[in-house]
């Protein structure tokens, strides 16, 4: 075939608004049409679609699908997408295709699993729209084919309940050759559906999908290296989860040749009548799509598990370096793995792979062969993440605080895709609570915003007529924490101060309005807050029932009043960003009748510290930290209080809310204690972990962003950088190293690298960019 090429591009605007003909009734009526296969619009299908065409052209084409698609050109692999999101505001891609004289095909393979599909993931029917701006190419108008892609099958998700199912890939099934034309299939005319409705379509709206551009950019897809096989063995089949895995069992040849695989060695062959189980170390953190190269060996069966960790005779993980002695094998379940099954056709050069990336860093293949000799041409693992880069640095005397800097960006890359994700191995799901800390962390270290402002309009679409936003979104199941709420409001207030871009946040602003209103309508006579329906989760806090503090599902919690009275405060600078004085006002008479409550019920001058009941009979670091936040007379002191306790009944903050704990540590001069706090972050260094955990051991999750908070806090805690003006126009620098000689870093700003430095009974030594204003 003549040349072509397809990359995506980035547009802000529906591309059909400005031609719609029809006056308003008909604007962001697209020129195109979903298709599908003829009479078909169950979920479960995985369906190939293709349009052969000639050149020259130059052109460009809009793509989405329901649920997911993978866009061919001449059989070359183009992109991937869409974007997640809801109904009413499904993301499509936008591509420059040109090709040269003579023939062309393009071609998308699109799934869609129902409710075998991730929590995140949204459906009507399945389908696939593709428009450009002549019609030529355009679904429901160009001469589009639809074939059934035979040999998928969905497997269990496993542990992983968040995820979507697996795959079974049945090589002896699947049309090798589809997307090049080389498939036997028999392909037939596309069905027409609905047309295309953009999201400012608002006449007559039929049940559908109404489109908007991506925001984001693609993901970033390349090969990771580095892996290293730990045991090949001899497996005759059955379960592995209770295997011990023992060097005794260990095929040193074997080993090596796998290892050789991996780095792009020469092919490894299986005999026929052959079981092998393979222990690949990623020695990282990983989200990728596994994909193995096959020929021959027709009915031999490769099942690709993942895991984070490998367990112990007690179920522990102990020391995620450690391989001998343990099982591969799911926490908390008494099963094997997470992944896929592949089963080779019998062809050449047959590419496997799955539909969705795996995560992980212990990778399980176990190869079971029939009649024939399998040979595995190559195993490669596309890495694929949202494509974040650190241009943030930071350095100091103490080497354990930047070597937890780079565990803290691994972190935040594998919980970044086309959402913030909570953990990508059990939910993949984004809520807000962790999203806050989340986005502080990519503004700090890599200055780009894109994701973030997905996740704020994300929850703000969210809102329900209780006016509070989903704890998680996009999610097909409804979960409200009414906390989660309020740092969606905090998440505003952060973008403002770090990023800028008032008119951003001004849409924001009627979200920001209904959340606190649905709170103010929890505030009683006396100015005391009633905690909203739903799970008020703060904190994984083992004393706590499901995360939440005493009272605040069945009375009045300390921990949840200082929280409103904090938020209700940032809400009221909004305000006063947006110029609107008078809700300003609004927000922070809130602000000072539930503070002033809360120090009069909860204030217990016998303990020095804010009580969690109103009996005055609990207490935890919580309440003190959302007390000085919330401009409590005696928050600074009360945090300062708790630093040297060793009250045992004290409630002590874990990895989640250890980032407002150590903002508060920042807050009142004291850089010591968040370092004498941060033993688990250095722990992790030293248990061969490669992120950062959910929470303290027996933790769920290796690999959880909202711990990836301290490259927040060596930026505002330790070399003191904290806008204060929004889109840090105006910062204060006042460096605190507590016990280190010098430190030093750079943050991205909207202006450019700012640059500190500063050692101890020294001046700082400050590169500000221009246009930036300092006050010290």
């Amino acid at each position: 075939m003549a040349t072509a090429t397809c990359r995506r591009i980035m547009i802000d605007t529906d591309p059909f608004v400005a031609s719609s003909t029809g006056g308003w009734s008909d604007k962001a009526h697209w020129p195109a049409s979903w298709i599908r296969r003829p009479g078909r619009s169950e979920q479960g299908m995985v369906t190939g679609y293709r349009l052969e065409f000639t050149g020259p052209i130059e052109t460009t084409i809009h793509v989405t699908a329901d649920e997911r698609y993978e866009l061919y050109l001449d059989g070359e692999l183009i992109d991937r997408g869409p974007d997640r999101g809801d109904l009413e505001h499904w993301s499509f891609a936008s591509y420059l295709l040109t090709a040269g004289a003579g023939q062309h095909r393009l071609a998308a393979r699109v799934w869609s699993l129902g409710d075998d599909a991730p929590l995140a993931q949204f459906s009507r029917s399945p389908g696939l729209l593709l428009a450009d701006q002549d019609g030529r190419l355009s679904t429901g108008r160009a001469p589009w084919q639809v074939a059934e892609l035979p040999g998928h099958r969905l497997r269990s998700k496993g542990v992983a309940w968040g995820c979507g199912a697996k795959l079974e890939l049945d090589g002896r099934l699947f049309p090798w050759g589809w997307a090049s034309g080389a498939d036997g299939l028999t392909w037939d005319p596309a069905e027409s559906a609905e047309p295309g409705f953009g999201a400012a379509y608002a006449n007559d709206v039929p049940p559908t999908r109404l489109l908007l551009p991506t925001l984001l950019p693609p993901q970033r897809a390349q090969e990771f290296t580095g892996s290293r096989v730990r045991q090949v063995a001899d497996h005759p089949g059955g379960d592995t989860h209770r295997l011990i895995i023992s060097p005794a069992d260990d095929l040193p040849t074997e080993a090596k040749a796998w290892q050789q695989l991996l780095t792009g060695g020469p092919a490894v062959v299986v005999p026929a009548g052959t079981g092998r189980r393979v222990i690949i170390d990623l020695d990282d953190y990983v989200c990728a799509y596994p994909q193995l190269r096959l020929s021959g060996g027709e009915a031999a069966m490769i099942r690709v598990h993942w895991q984070e960790s490998l367990l112990d005779a007690d179920g522990g993980k102990g020391d995620r370096d450690q391989v001998d002695g343990k099982r591969f094998a799911s926490r908390g379940a008494d099963q094997d793995g997470v992944g896929d099954l592949f089963i080779a056709g019998g062809g050449e050069q047959e590419l496997h792979t799955t539909l969705w990336w795996e995560a992980g860093r212990y990778v399980e293949i176990v190869v079971s062969t029939a009649d024939q000799p399998l040979t595995i041409e190559s195993l490669t693992f596309v890495e694929n993440h949202y494509p974040f880069d650190d241009l943030g640095a930071f350095d100091a005397s103490d080497q354990r605080l930047p070597a937890v800097r780079k565990l803290a960006f691994r972190t935040l890359q594998m919980c970044s895709h086309e959402t913030t994700m909570d953990c990508p191995y059990y939910e993949q799901l984004q809520y807000a609570g962790d999203t806050r800390i989340q986005n502080l962390v990519a503004y700090v270290a890599t200055g780009d915003d894109r994701l973030a402002r997905q996740a704020l309009l994300a929850f703000d679409r969210s809102r329900g007529t209780d006016g509070l936003t989903r704890s998680r979104y996009p999610s097909r199941i409804r979960q409200t924490i009414p906390p989660f709420s309020l740092w969606w409001i905090a998440m505003v207030h952060d973008f403002a101060l770090w990023r800028g871009d008032l008119g951003f946040v001004a849409d924001l602003m009627p979200g920001v309005r209904a959340v606190l209103d649905a709170h103010r309508r929890g505030v009683d006579g006396q100015g005391l807050f009633h905690g909203l329906d739903g799970w008020n989760f703060t904190d994984w806090v083992p004393r706590w029932s499901d995360g939440a503090p005493v009272d605040a599902h069945w009375g009045v919690s300390g921990v949840l009043n200082l929280q409103l009275a904090h938020v209700a405060g940032l809400a009221a600078d909004l305000e006063d960003w947006a110029g609107a004085a008078v809700l300003a006002e609004h927000h922070r008479t809130l602000a000072d009748t539930v503070r002033s409550a809360a120090e009069d019920h909860f204030w217990s001058a016998e303990r020095g510290l804010y009580a969690d009941d109103l009996g005055r009979t609990t207490f935890s670091e919580h309440a003190q930290c959302l007390a000085l936040f919330a401009g409590a007379a005696d928050g600074a002191d009360a945090v300062a209080r708790t630093i040297d306790s060793s009250d045992p009944d004290l409630a002590r903050t874990t990895v989640y809310f250890d980032h407002y704990l150590f903002d508060a540590y920042g807050r009142i001069g004291r850089p010591d204690a968040m370092i004498n706090r941060m033993g688990l972050w250095f722990d992790l260094l030293d248990t061969g972990l490669r992120t950062v955990v959910e929470q303290p051991e027996p933790t769920r999750s290796d690999c959880h962003a909202w711990g990836a908070h301290p490259i927040v806090h060596t930026a505002t805690t330790l070399l003191g950088i904290r806008p204060i003006e929004p889109g840090m126009s105006r910062v204060i620098i006042r460096p605190q190293l507590g016990p280190l000689e010098w430190a030093e870093a750079t943050v991205p700003t909207p202006f450019g690298a700012l640059s500190v430095r500063a050692e101890a009974a020294a001046e700082p030594t400050i590169d500000l960019p221009t246009g930036m204003l300092l006050d010290r």
